[in-house]
């Protein structure tokens, strides 16, 4: 078969499958803690963490989007369920009115605050305890470049940090 393809050897398909595994385990993982202990999804998790890292708690919804590759419709579901449970709060922009924005609210900073320790406890308890300080190095080295290859834009938040 000579095809043209560049088939992966032995050490790239194991590598691979590796990754695969992982891309599929961790997020239902953590969405599963997430539910369990604070009510909430880990995109839902993920939205309110953003706010409340943000400028006065407050970003555009199209950034929100862009920043976590959802599509408008997706994010507008969920921001829906996070206003209705009192987390966030929607408005216009005033320095574009076709703009809105969300808004973290006191609710919403109290969530993530009571949320965040049995997070990062099994993001610890599930990566980052199971690697050496230089494995989690290597780590982060080898998905900012793999970033970087899915998202030369940049549009996701604080990978460059």
């Amino acid at each position: 078969m000579s095809d043209g393809t560049r088939w992966l050897s032995r050490d790239e398909l194991v590598a691979w499958m590796r990754l695969q595994a992982v891309i599929e385990l961790l997020p239902g993982a953590l969405d599963a803690q997430l539910r369990r202990d604070s009510d909430l999804t880990h995109y839902e998790y993920l939205l309110l963490a953003m706010l409340s890292e943000a400028p006065d708690r407050v970003l555009r919804m199209s950034h929100l989007a862009s920043a976590t590759n959802a599509t408008l419709p997706r994010l507008s579901h969920v921001v829906t369920r996070l206003e209705r449970d009192g987390y966030v709060r929607r408005e216009p922009d005033p320095a574009d009115r076709r703009a809105t924005l969300a808004r973290l609210t006191e609710e919403g900073w109290d969530k993530v605050v009571a949320s965040a320790p049995g997070h990062v406890h099994e993001v610890r308890r599930l990566v980052v305890d199971a690697l050496t300080p230089e494995q989690v190095t290597e780590l982060s080295t080898i998905m900012l470049t793999l970033v970087r290859v899915l998202d030369p834009a940049n549009r996701l938040y604080h990978l460059d940090d």
